[in-house]
């Protein structure tokens, strides 16, 4: 599951997808609604609950698939990190493993990360504009209700629920989703895990080495531990 804005088709979404391939697993990769993919709906228009929707979503008609099965792995990255992790708290039955490459773990911690100013400002005007690093050019607009709607949510306060394997990637110098902050979810989870951290990536992999090396650990790690 990709992160805010993103697409299924965005590079480290598909190094994260090949890995299960190589691993000998049926990949689901979608587009969430109010993102930059095929789906509908306005990026303006997002919120963690729409994103995390989606996702029941999507396993919702995975269900009726001839291939499904439980439990399954879900991986998702930043806010689709936060989603995959949110659904293992509420249905850990179902997960037998969860890989969260740089998840958005509270709407605490995605707050912090920007400046009191930055957050009053778009606060004020009602929404915050930025250019897509995946799609040059592209300008999002993400509406104020994104980071109001996050301040509902904590992964920490039930981590005790991850009780399935759990791999946490996260780039070295990622600032949005920074690796205090995923050391913090990893101290908390109550059965086998593991975090890698990979030296000199920012939130969204863009070397193509450092995607190689998420493959890479990813693949090692469904191998040996999850497959």
């Amino acid at each position: 599951m990709h992160g805010l804005g993103g697409f299924k088709e965005q590079e480290h979404i598909v190094a994260i997808a090949a890995a299960f391939r190589e691993a000998g697993c049926t990949v689901v990769r979608f587009d969430t609604t109010h993102a930059l993919g095929e789906s509908d709906g306005a990026l303006s228009e997002v919120t963690p609950t729409k994103s995390y929707e989606d996702l029941e979503d999507v396993i919702q008609w995975a269900s009726s698939q001839s291939w499904y099965q439980e439990p399954f792995c879900l991986a998702g990255h930043s806010l689709g990190g936060f989603c995959v992790a949110y659904y293992a708290e509420n249905h850990p039955e179902k997960v037998k493993a969860l890989i969260l490459v740089a998840p958005a773990i509270s709407g605490k911690f995605v707050a912090s990360t920007r400046s009191h100013d930055e957050l009053e400002e778009w606060q004020r005007r009602g929404y915050q504009e930025y250019e897509s690093k995946s799609m040059p050019g592209v300008v999002k607009r993400v509406n104020w209700t994104f980071m109001a709607d996050y301040q509902r949510y904590d992964l920490l306060s039930h981590a005790d629920r991850l009780t399935m394997l759990v791999l946490i990637i996260v780039g070295e110098h990622d600032v949005r989703t920074p690796p205090a902050h995923q050391r913090q979810l990893y101290d908390l989870l109550p059965g086998k895990k593991e975090m890698h951290v990979v030296k000199c990536a920012e939130h969204g992999f863009y070397q193509e080495s450092e995607r190689r090396e998420v493959q890479s650990v990813l693949l090692d790690w469904l191998v040996h531990e999850a497959c």
